[in-house]
């Protein structure tokens, strides 16, 4: 069996963000959001994956290279022009060379990662397998309507959903997939529609499952959903997942489960909540609050705030009484506040951006 992980964008309307970047490679937990589906592909015992790259993959192939230092062989395919998912499998058929193969979208996380699909696949060898889940509002997603277990419909991103299940980021298919793939027209979106693929196969009589998703899901598209990835993520280390080379000072408290890198100091009258992770060479200076569900990247200086709940990636800079909260500051940002009490805010922001409160 085989991987397939879709990065840097397949469809011709991408869900905009509001910060710069591929958002593949953006932190969480300070780890690439890519870097959690290699993984969880390589727990499911895949080790041959291809990354099919859309047109915004900066970064990528020099995060990966060839796979070797995660355990796997990677190979890259370019998509060329954008035109749905279904169009990104297809360009993959020389690699999949008529084997099973998962495919894993790269800017979704799932607690559970790929193996609950690899072991219902290995159990009963359906033609496909898909994940769903429930969500409050379905219309943004892939929909699945069951009747039991049986499939009664699937729509792409309806506007008057037939029920709350929405299509996760990853499904498991057969070569038997290309035969259908190879009759579909572009839809009302331009785009070969991975669900009208899945609607294909039951229209000629394969058999797809449905897998029940019981974990978490997050679909990273927003900024939202982001921080709250990187809170779940955050909340599910433990001690052997984290690095502890950092130094705390006397008069500073850490508490709970932080990471701290290579470097980084939490000084004299500074605070740290766990679950929080801090990059090398990290500053928290005195009169500093950090967490809970913080990540800090690499070179970040954080002097007289606060911050909670937020994404602050490569050497951003925090002064002042400014208390930052739900909150995701690119690299090289500085936000400083000169105001006599603290001002409480949220900031969603590109690189080297400088804000003055």
């Amino acid at each position: 069996m085989k991987g397939l992980l879709l990065a840097g964008g397949h469809g011709t309307r991408l869900r905009p963000l509001t910060f710069t970047g591929n958002k593949h490679m953006i932190p969480v937990a300070n780890r690439p959001i890519l870097l959690y589906g290699l993984e969880h592909l390589k727990a499911a015992g895949i080790r041959k994956v291809a990354i099919v790259l859309g047109p915004m993959h900066e970064g990528i192939q020099e995060a990966v290279g060839d796979g070797s230092r995660f355990g796997l062989e990677v190979s890259y395919i370019h998509q060329g022009p954008p035109k749905g998912l279904a169009h990104a499998v297809a360009c993959a058929r020389e690699f999949l060379d008529g084997e099973p193969f998962v495919m894993y979208l790269g800017d979704n996380l799932l607690q559970d990662g790929v193996r609950p699909f690899v072991a219902t696949y290995e159990a009963s060898r359906p033609d496909a397998v898909i994940g769903a889940t429930p969500v409050p509002d379905p219309r943004q997603y892939g929909v699945v309507e069951l009747d039991g277990e049986r499939i009664v419909s699937i729509e792409e991103k309806p506007a008057h959903p037939k029920s709350n299940l929405a299509l996760v980021g990853v499904y498991l298919f057969t070569p038997s997939v290309f035969e259908v793939i190879d009759r579909l027209k572009p839809s009302a979106r331009n785009e070969l529609e991975i669900t009208e693929a899945i609607w294909g196969l039951l229209e000629s009589g394969r058999r797809v499952v449905v897998q029940h998703v019981r974990g978490w899901w997050k679909d990273t598209g927003l900024p939202t959903d982001l921080l709250e990835a990187n809170e779940r993520v955050l909340s599910t280390l433990g001690p052997k997942d984290v690095d502890a080379l950092g130094e705390v000072r006397p008069g500073a408290r850490v508490r709970g489960l932080v990471g701290m890198g290579r470097g980084t100091i939490v000084e004299a009258g500074a605070e740290v909540e766990g679950p929080a992770i801090l990059g090398e060479g990290v500053r928290i200076g005195p009169g500093t609050r950090v967490g809970p569900g913080t990540s800090v990247g690499a070179g970040g200086v954080l002097l007289g705030c606060s911050v909670r709940r937020s994404i602050l990636l490569d050497r951003v800079r925090v002064e002042g009484p400014v208390q930052l909260v739900n909150s995701i500051l690119g690299r090289d940002v500085t936000v400083r506040s000169a105001r006599p009490s603290e001002t409480e805010a949220e900031i969603i922001v590109g690189d080297s951006a400088r804000i003055v409160l």
